[in-house]
């Protein structure tokens, strides 16, 4: 089961949730925690495993062969994103815009514009017991997450393939990375806050959500502050709340100093251990 993590928003606690509910299943069974966010991961601040598997990471860029090329202009036409243009007797090659759709090359009737791999990435695998944790990291000045999140959900796809509970910690916010990382999920749990700005990001979540037609669940961060604005949301639109972890200063302060939660708070626990049965009950029911 495949179970995405995400928010309309950043700082809501997606990676709170995400680690902390990782390690909550790992002790009692093989689960995967992948951290998705790839512009700036931040849950291996919290997974202390070993290191045991790392991997550059490619996307595929057209290259330009002057001596064989026409200048016929097809390649400039085809091009979407305006990654291929010509100017003059060049070709100009733009990698941060070009999605590696391989129609330039593919089309180019003399083989004149040749991919070629660019290195955009790391991945990183860490074993922690029964967690296995996988990272990916955008290169400083890479501007396309999508493709290494891609490449990342590829790595468990093709290593993890018997490991019923994979936790992916997904970028804030509802563009593309978001979907991307979560187009595949069969679950996605969608964390809040109850402010006038949690609110709002998380209407805009669940309109995503509900155009991938994908099965979500909300839980509440910080349950305390704020209003009720987003409990009478969810009741509204029947929405499953299956969590409300409490705004706490003994969470903060284990957060700040990089540890987990829940091994520590009686009602984090109880909380995860409330959206771990609901996530068993989901798999068990798929199953039947």
């Amino acid at each position: 089961m495949n179970i995405a993590i995400a928010s309309g928003k950043g700082g809501t606690g997606k990676t709170t949730l995400s680690t902390n509910l990782a390690a909550l299943f790992a002790e009692t069974q093989k689960v995967i925690l992948s951290d998705l966010d790839v512009e700036e991961p931040n849950s291996g601040l919290f997974i202390k495993g070993e290191l045991v598997h790392k991997e550059d990471k490619f996307k595929m860029i057209p290259e330009w062969v002057e001596d064989k090329c026409t200048l016929c202009g097809i390649c400039q036409d085809v091009c979407n994103y305006h990654a291929v243009i010509q100017l003059g007797t060049k070709i100009m090659v733009f990698p941060e815009l070009c999605h590696s759709c391989y129609a330039c090359s593919e089309l180019c009737p003399i083989e004149a514009l040749p991919m070629v791999p660019k290195k955009m990435g790391v991945l990183k695998h860490f074993n922690q017991g029964d967690l296995s944790f996988i990272e990916s990291r955008l290169d400083v000045g890479e501007e396309q997450a999508v493709p290494l999140i891609a490449q990342t959900i590829q790595y468990v796809n093709d290593n993890f393939s018997d490991v019923p509970i994979r936790i992916y910690d997904a970028p804030p916010g509802t563009s593309c990375p978001v979907i991307e990382a979560t187009k595949d999920a069969d679950f996605v749990i969608l964390v809040t806050e109850p402010t006038p700005f949690g609110l709002h990001d998380l209407k805009i979540a669940v309109e995503t959500m509900r155009e991938l037609k994908k099965e979500y669940a909300v839980i509440i961060n910080r349950y305390g502050i704020g209003n009720d604005d987003v409990l009478e949301y969810c009741k509204k639109e029947a929405i499953p709340l299956i969590a409300k972890i409490p705004n706490d200063r003994r969470i903060a302060e284990l957060y700040s100093s990089g540890k987990l939660i829940y091994d520590q708070h009686s009602e984090v626990r109880k909380q995860l251990e409330s959206i771990k049965n609901y996530i068993l009950q989901m798999n068990q029911s798929s199953i039947g």
